[in-house]
């Protein structure tokens, strides 16, 4: 029998170190080649880490949330033959996030009962009377069958998609009384369907306390790792770098919105459905021409501004793990309908976490919706470098005066930020009434 270190891979790009994100082995299993020991994350993808040899685990290099070098060693397998590692060679220490005062100390070595995929740490224990009076909290089974719940606080804001919130309100179900299995408490739709169920069942019980009044004394501390440590760095970083500046524009999208249905009627089967993204993304498109100091990346270092010639258009998105944004590619060259199955393709990437570093990287600007929950006016954050982002608020039916009549107009805003230090407030304003036009008079999207 031999021991076989494996080492983290050079990922490529000039990434010189990465996340670990999660475990799917412990101590003690039993791996096949090829199976996936690992994810780790780069500053833009998660990468799956596979074993090159099949045998036992005997150690881990580094826990979860650690940083850890290209080159490290990530895991050591027993494996029949010699294997690579020396009989008596101590394990290489991992990267570490620690101070540089504890470098020299090796990590310690996870125990295997500390290797339970820890993708969100057991809440902090409630006294004996609060816990019986709270709520049953919801269970998730993790690694080795441990059972994760999550407990939230009185006050928190329930976390959900947008096609869970609009399923609780179609139900009647306030979110804040369900239960969440996922990440962070993350509600899904078994969640919202276990929780129907159980109020299917009938009203409390005559002289049962009512769970929405317990007293509560539980805390969690949720770690801040992987993709949400990411969007965390990056959002601060832009906020830090960037002096944005909003501009909110009412649109009236009556005309557009007439237009869909029309195509939709008569193409919706054979080239599938639009939506009003597509219309926007053209108009954007059609915009930035005009405008091309908008479709543009600041390298504030080295004191350039790259005016993009393509229109790489990012499209940010809401996933389980955190906010993502796909990049639709030459958007400047795709009808409404490539614009339509494409942004399908990359969600459905985003979703089922396929999405590749290329596919989430390099965009030139970027539109941000929230869809039916986009709100009156947001103040979305600019994706760094890139100089400016459109934000797409819920279309809502308004009474409006035309002509001296009040009449009912499909209303929608675009709530927009700007890079200050290369796009001035007029020129900023200009850009967003000439999307304005095209997306009020549907037509001249189609006019050469």
């Amino acid at each position: 029998m031999g021991i076989h270190a494996i080492k983290m891979p050079d990922i490529g790009e000039g990434i010189a170190e990465v996340e670990l994100v999660a475990w799917h082995v412990q101590v003690g299993d039993m791996v096949a080649e090829d199976q996936i020991l690992a994810d780790v994350m780069t500053d833009k993808a998660t990468v799956e880490i596979p074993s090159s040899v099949a045998g036992k685990v005997l150690s881990l290099g580094g826990v979860v949330g650690q940083v850890m070098a290209v080159g490290s060693e990530v895991i050591r397998i027993e494996v029949e033959g010699a294997g690579n590692v020396k009989e008596g060679a101590a394990a290489a220490p991992a990267a570490s996030a620690a101070p540089a005062s504890a470098a020299a100390a090796p990590p310690p070595v996870p125990t295997p009962a500390a290797q339970a995929k820890p993708d969100l740490p057991a809440p902090v224990a409630a006294p004996a009377k609060a816990a019986a009076a709270s709520s049953a909290p919801a269970r998730r089974e993790g690694a080795n069958g441990a059972i994760t719940t999550h407990i939230r606080q009185p006050g928190d804001k329930p976390i959900a998609s947008p096609s869970v919130r609009r399923q609780a309100w179609e139900l009647g179900i306030e979110l804040q009384f369900v239960p969440g299995s996922g990440p962070a408490g993350r509600i899904s739709h078994a969640d919202l369907e276990a929780y129907a169920a159980r109020a299917a069942q009938g009203p409390v019980a005559a002289g049962a306390a009512d769970q929405r009044y317990a007293q509560r004394n539980d805390e969690q501390a949720v770690p801040v790792i992987g993709l949400r440590r990411k969007i965390a760095q990056k959002m601060q970083d832009a906020k830090r770098r960037i002096p944005h500046f909003a501009y909110v524009e009412e649109i009236d999208v009556t005309e557009l919105d007439a237009l869909r249905a029309k195509l939709n009627a008569r193409y919706g089967k054979e080239r599938g459905r639009l939506t009003v993204l597509p219309f926007i993304m053209r108009a954007l498109v059609l915009a930035v021409r005009e405008f091309p100091q908008i479709n543009a990346r600041f390298d504030d270092d080295a004191g350039v501004v790259n005016r993009m010639g393509a229109v790489h258009l990012g499209i940010a998105a809401q996933s389980e793990a955190g906010l993502m944004v796909p990049v639709v590619r030459h958007a400047e060259t795709r009808d409404l309908w490539s614009c339509a199955a494409e942004v399908a393709r990359l969600a459905e990437a985003v979703r089922s976490g396929r999405a590749t570093r290329e596919e989430l990287s390099g965009s030139s600007i970027t539109i941000t919706s929230l869809g039916a929950l986009g709100g009156i006016v947001t103040t979305p954050v600019i994706n760094h470098p890139e100089v400016a982002i459109v934000g797409v608020n819920r279309m809502v039916e308004r009474p409006m005066i035309r002509n001296g009549m009040v009449v009912a107009r499909q209303m929608m805003n675009l709530s927009s930020s700007f890079d200050h230090r290369v796009v001035d407030g007029m020129h900023a304003a200009e850009f967003i009434q000439l999307m304005r036009g095209y997306l009020e008079t549907p037509a001249t999207l189609f006019v050469d």
